[in-house]
């Protein structure tokens, strides 16, 4: 058997990036599809690029995802790409159909057209619960999504149990609830916690606001979630898996525990603002990942605090980085 093929769609974000990495250290050949843009966001990845190969797609072009599938025939599709800020949705819903939704169609389509045999594993999420009809929350739980993102990543779950059903592919969800890590984007609450955080300890912010940090979230490490993703893909049959702690926490507590690390009170540094508020809100998620437990033997390896911990840790060397770039700049000009 030859070397296994893995494409990644969203390759540049969080989850692709750790992914591409996870598959690397597997002895597998990783393409990534990559949108062409203005400005490149390869950040996530710039380590890896000697290893990996980039190739233009688009989940808005069927086409494009029929040409790359074609070029280098993946054993796996993992489609990691959407509009995954769950408050831009409301400002972009259309956009976040498009994407979310109907790309993921898109993508199924182009492995029916190019090859069935191919697995694929599609990003569901939490947020798909919404206003959720019980606690904890299991593959069998009800949907009642509460954003335009929440709906669109309900669509595609469903359009993948469909063609599972329908025609035979190998095609796996994982219902991943809240996952962070230091290379989750600042649009996202846990990462604008922790650098909010390490900027107050450098001096450089005193107050800054926030949306509703009462909301309860699972919160588990990026890594971990990753390596449930490919689990999936490697078992006799597909099927969907819950990916959680099983733990809950609020954002207050992320926050207190963020700022505290570093000897702060968050309650003196954080304010609510009504700008940050969604126009609907989930206020508890937890997942039982009871059924990865037992089929994936798969479970979390790094606790709450040590998630929060190390997010702080990383984002104090970010602002670190920031204000030696910003001393060396303002040295060169005053020569």
């Amino acid at each position: 058997m030859g070397v296994p093929t893995a494409l990644i769609t969203g390759i540049t974000g969080q989850d692709g990036s750790y992914l591409a990495e996870f598959l690397l250290e597997k002895g597998y050949k990783v393409i990534g599809v990559v949108r062409r843009t203005s400005a490149e966001n390869n950040g996530r990845i710039a380590h890896l690029q000697d290893e990996i190969v980039l190739e233009p797609g688009d989940l808005h072009d069927q086409y494009s995802l029929i040409d790359v599938l074609k070029k280098h025939r993946p054993d796996e599709v993992y489609n990691l790409a959407a509009q995954s800020f769950v408050k831009t949705s409301w400002n972009q819903p259309v956009l976040t159909g498009e994407v979310t939704a109907l790309g993921t169609t898109r993508m199924l389509e182009a492995i029916r057209a190019v090859d069935p045999a191919i697995k694929f594993y599609q990003a569901s999420s939490s947020e798909m619960f919404g206003n959720v009809q019980e606690v904890p929350q299991t593959e069998r739980t009800p949907f009642y999504p509460r954003s335009p993102y929440g709906v669109a990543k309900l669509y595609a779950h469903w359009i993948t149990i469909n063609y599972r059903e329908s025609f035979r592919l190998f095609a796996c969800s994982g219902i991943c609830f809240n996952h962070e890590s230091p290379r989750r984007g600042l649009e996202f609450v846990t990462r604008k916690l922790t650098y909010t955080a390490a900027r107050v300890r450098h001096g450089l912010v005193d107050r800054v606001a926030f949306g509703d940090l009462s909301t309860r979230r699972d919160w588990g490490y990026a890594p971990d979630y990753v390596r449930g993703m490919w689990l999936m893909l490697q078992q006799a049959e597909p099927d969907d898996y819950v990916l959680a702690t099983g733990e809950t926490h609020a954002g207050a507590e992320f926050a207190e525990m963020a700022f505290g690390y570093l000897g702060l009170h968050a309650k003196d540094h954080l304010y609510t603002s009504e700008d940050h508020l969604r126009p609907a809100e989930v206020h508890h998620l937890v997942g039982n990942p009871a059924k990865a437990r037992e089929r994936l033997h798969w479970h979390p390896s790094v606790t709450f605090e040590e998630l929060v911990r190390l997010m702080v840790d990383a984002d104090m060397l970010v602002v670190d980085g920031e204000l030696a770039h910003a001393a060396h700049v303002a040295a060169r000009r005053g020569r």
